[in-house]
């Protein structure tokens, strides 16, 4: 389950409106209900049944005890009278069984309703609460997927010979890039952050899917390894989270902090145009996220503070960025509030998503069953999960480009990464 069947019970006008909200069917809402209270009624209806066939079961050795005659009317009714008592029990428990499988999937195709503080509607409803750094102007800059070409440092067309469309090979100076950003993001956020570094699989099981909330929201745009019921991981927030499923995290590690690196795979990468080209919207991509399990009260400050972290590595690499407060449109089945980082590339004129920094609440550790322990002898209670992108790679790549690029067409370093790439970047030879 996912929002709780209590929570169902007693706040079902907010959920239904909250899937209204999200451009989803209100209509779950009510089936899951029904289910719920049908459910209720075939377990009450089975306790008494139950309860009649102890006492039938019970009368029946009270009279051979007695000495009835076991092959008598009366014994032979009441034995009638188990079997079809029995029966019904069987049907019932067989109904029940139906009904609660239909209504675990009802609560999972529930999406999680929107913070009260978030605007309703679509993309144009969400709000620019800050931005940091100055937007450069295109002055003759080029896209960066020109500047790459010009200088040696991905090749499309080699990836997609080898794998498909949407598959870059990073090649040179390019392959540095992306190492060195891998490594200053996992340096950034464990040393100065607080964070652990974990350094999860690239496949996951359903499960894992289901937890976090990929399946079914996500399902048809995810890798499936069809022969063994796994699928490519389509961001680390999905295996990271999922360590601590059916667990109970005592107060004395709480909060749990952990950041991970992995490839990430997606079977959506969006029609052709400007939006897309280079290595804007990609089928296989690199990212960093971090990835937190908070105490109920602090999640609303967790939040901000992981934002501000993802912020902290775009200032660290002089990029012009802003921060978004979605829209329950464009916020995703799973989020109660999210911010989006957007970060400027001048060479395309666009604002360029690189961060998405999550509050789920309990959403997804209800779907786990990760709970947490406030004292050794207080009852464990569903705990909140939240996470971030400290960065996506593709697009921050794209942005170092275009924001960098000098006249001669070679690219100056960010002074950050400048210990790992020297000052420039530039064709081979």
């Amino acid at each position: 389950m996912s929002v709780g069947l209590q929570r169902l019970r007693e706040d079902a006008s907010r959920i239904r409106q909250g899937a209204l909200d999200k451009g989803e069917d209100p209509a779950l809402v009510d089936e899951a209900i029904a289910s719920d209270e049908a459910r209720r009624r075939l377990l009450g209806e089975g306790d008494a049944l139950r309860a009649e066939r102890k006492r039938v079961s019970e009368r029946i050795g009270t009279s051979i005890k007695g000495g009835a005659d076991a092959r008598g009317a009366e014994m032979a009714e009441l034995r009638a009278r188990s079997t079809e008592l029995g029966a019904r029990i069987e049907s019932i428990e067989a109904e029940s069984n139906a009904t609660q499988a239909r209504l675990d999937d009802l609560l999972l195709r529930i999406p999680n309703p929107a913070d009260a503080d978030v605007p309703v509607g679509g993309e144009e409803a969400s709000v620019i609460v800050r931005s940091w750094g100055e937007p450069a102007a295109r002055d003759g800059r080029k896209p960066h997927w020109e500047v790459a070409e010009a200088n040696g440092l991905f090749d499309l067309a080699a990836g997609a010979k080898v794998a498909g469309s949407g598959f870059p090979i990073y090649r040179g100076a390019g392959a540095a890039l992306q190492r060195a950003l891998i490594d200053f993001m996992l340096e950034l956020h464990t040393k100065e952050h607080g964070f652990t570094e974990i350094w999860p699989p690239a496949v996951i099981n359903a499960d894992s899917a289901r937890g976090t909330g990929q399946i079914p929201d996500k399902e048809d745009q995810m890798y499936v390894i069809t022969r063994d019921d796994q699928y490519l991981v389509p961001t680390a927030e999905v295996p990271v989270t999922n360590i601590h499923r059916d667990e109970i995290i005592e107060a004395d590690r709480m909060p749990v902090r952990y950041v991970a690196y992995s490839p990430c795979f997606r079977r959506e990468a969006g029609a052709a145009g400007a939006k897309t080209r280079g290595i804007l919207r990609v089928h296989q991509f690199d990212k960093v996220e971090m990835v937190c399990f908070e105490r109920p009260e602090a999640s609303n400050e967790t939040l901000e503070w992981l934002t501000a972290r993802a912020e902290v590595v775009l200032q660290r690499l002089g990029l012009p960025y802003r921060v978004k407060l979605m829209a329950t449109g464009d916020m995703g089945f799973v989020q109660a509030k999210k911010y989006d980082l957007e970060v400027w590339a001048p060479g395309v004129e666009d604002w360029l998503e690189v961060s998405s920094v999550s509050n789920f609440r309990d959403y997804q550790a209800r779907r786990m069953n990760i709970r947490w322990r406030s004292a050794a002898a207080a009852k464990a209670e569903i705990l909140h999960t939240l996470n971030g992108s400290g960065l996506a790679l593709a697009r921050t790549v794209a942005a170092i480009l275009e924001v960098y690029q000098e006249p001669d067409g070679t690219v100056a370093v960010p002074e950050v990464l400048r210990p790992r790439l020297g000052q420039q970047i530039a064709a081979p030879g």
